[in-house]
């Protein structure tokens, strides 16, 4: 047997370590790497896989890029370069579909919320065109119930004062004419032949006063009347003295002398038949004409 010295050894394994080496490195260079672009590829999925507006719109088809990256991403050696090229383009249009479908989706539902947005605006402006039309409505309802309030209690306040004038005018036993409330005093008011009123003459004066103080606007004519006993002048002038003698009164119980005018009429103006002695003394008489309300 032959004995090998300490430098064989050492050459021997020196030789040894460059051959592992050598090896070693040649299996690197044969051994198969992912195809060019593929990260490329991945780094576009992934993007839209994160993208919150996109991710969502588009699930079957990012599911299905997911697998065509994956195949796109498979180490393929050197003679199979066309083979992964046609992986990471294949891979690449299915990530490209995925986005179009998202992004088409993405904005399909944008028109859609912009729709609804824009449908709920209009709805709410007619909403508000409703409600203002209807509260003009009530407002005009409101209006309508108050004015006929107010002409039903003007109407019947008009009533009421209607009423209370009527009163009035019966008490005085008065009657309402076209030249105005004419209340006749007969010629129990003066002694015969006498202007002077007396002293039971003031029951039914005080009646008129009371009324005028109610009516201050109204002016009053106060008429003097006679039978055809006597002559005409004679009975004129008495007239104009009674009708100056129911003036003098009204004034002193403070009625405006502006407001009473005096007329003395004699015996033109007879309202009965002066051939008996009723009918004369009809015809004595001082009519107090009130002027109607304007």
């Amino acid at each position: 047997m032959k004995i090998l010295t300490t430098q064989t050894v050492k050459r021997a394994t020196r030789f040894g370590g460059l051959a592992f080496s050598s090896l070693v490195i040649a299996s690197c260079a044969m051994a198969p790497a992912s195809p060019q672009g593929a990260a490329e590829v991945r780094s576009k999925l992934t993007a839209l896989q994160s993208d919150p507006n996109l991710a969502d719109r588009a699930r079957v088809e990012l599911r299905e890029a997911e697998a065509a990256v994956r195949i796109a991403e498979q180490p393929l050696p050197e003679a199979d370069a066309a083979l992964g090229e046609h992986r990471v383009y294949m891979a690449d249009r299915t990530v490209s579909i995925a986005e179009a479908k998202a992004a088409t989706r993405y904005a399909e539902d944008q028109r859609a919320r912009l729709g609804e947005e824009r449908d709920e605006a209009r709805l709410q402006a007619r909403t508000r065109e409703v409600d203002k039309a209807r509260d003009e409505a009530s407002r005009a309802r409101s209006a309508a119930d108050a004015a006929q309030s107010s002409e039903a209690e003007s109407a019947a306040v008009a009533a009421r004062q209607a009423a209370e004038y009527q009163r009035q005018i019966d008490a005085l036993q008065a009657e309402i004419t076209d030249r105005g409330v004419v209340l006749t005093l007969g010629d129990v008011l003066f002694a015969t032949g006498s202007a002077a009123l007396q002293g039971g003459a003031d029951n039914n004066l005080n009646k008129l006063v009371s009324f005028l103080n109610q009516y201050p606007e109204r002016r009053v004519l106060i008429e003097g009347h006679t039978d055809n006993v006597g002559s005409a002048d004679y009975n004129q002038g008495l007239s104009q003295r009674r009708a100056d003698s129911v003036r003098y009164y009204l004034t002193q119980q403070g009625i405006a002398s502006q407001r009473l005018s005096t007329d003395g009429i004699g015996m033109d103006r007879p309202v009965a038949n002066n051939d008996t002695a009723t009918g004369r003394q009809q015809n004595r008489r001082v009519e107090i004409i009130i002027e109607n309300p304007s």
